[in-house]
């Protein structure tokens, strides 16, 4: 039976970082934001939702979506960015079943699901992602201010905008609370490999 973990964090949090890092060491790792690019390719059922939802110049001249104008939109306004999860979570969530469901078929001991918003979303009753889909949750964090200059520095914004966009997720100190497990994610590569080895090897020990 393969064990499934829900991985989250915050942005810049070095999130993505450590679920190379499980699948380095033989876990199978769903993408979640990767899901949701290929759900809003041109074309898509999805796109022309958020098209609808949001208006059309969101939609660039060659049918891709405006990434950067639609986050500013979601991160600037609490009311667009819930009509803008209402379309997309659904989605993604199915199709985070159907993949689990096809690594279990082959033989994936462990798989973990990248997922940012994993403990805002899996009460919601749109979101269609369930708390027992999960053997276990991982919270990665780091200091606040980390965060921020991280943000700084891969997406060229000021720290007002990477302020605003922290604002608009739950704290990182509240996802370690609901978390099963956290790695802090300020050290050193070596230090991160630790926890993660240290996480599967107690859920690998663990009773059935």
């Amino acid at each position: 039976m393969s064990i499934v973990i829900g991985l989250t964090g915050g942005i810049a949090s070095g999130k993505s970082s450590v679920a190379r890092i499980f699948e380095e060491l033989g876990a199978t790792v769903l993408d979640a934001d990767a899901i949701v690019r290929e759900l809003q390719s041109p074309g898509s059922p999805v796109l022309e939702e958020i098209a609808a939802a949001f208006g059309r110049e969101l939609i660039r001249d060659d049918g891709s979506l405006d990434r950067e104008a639609l986050g500013a939109i979601a991160f600037g306004d609490e009311g667009a960015r819930r009509r803008l999860n209402a379309i997309v979570h659904p989605r993604v969530a199915a199709e985070i079943t159907q993949r689990v469901a096809a690594a279990r078929a082959q033989g994936a001991a462990v798989i973990v699901i990248d997922i940012p918003l994993l403990f805002e979303t899996r009460d919601s009753a749109d979101s269609g992602v369930e708390p027992t889909q999960f053997d276990a949750t991982v919270a990665v964090h780091v200091p606040q201010s980390l965060q921020i200059e991280r943000q700084m520095l891969r997406d060229g914004c000021s720290r007002a905008q990477a302020e605003q966009r922290l604002r608009a997720q739950m704290p990182l100190d509240h996802k370690r609370s609901l978390a099963d497990f956290t790695i802090d994610n300020a050290g050193t590569p070596e230090e991160t490999e630790r926890q993660v080895r240290r996480i599967l090897r107690t859920l690998s020990e663990a009773p059935p």
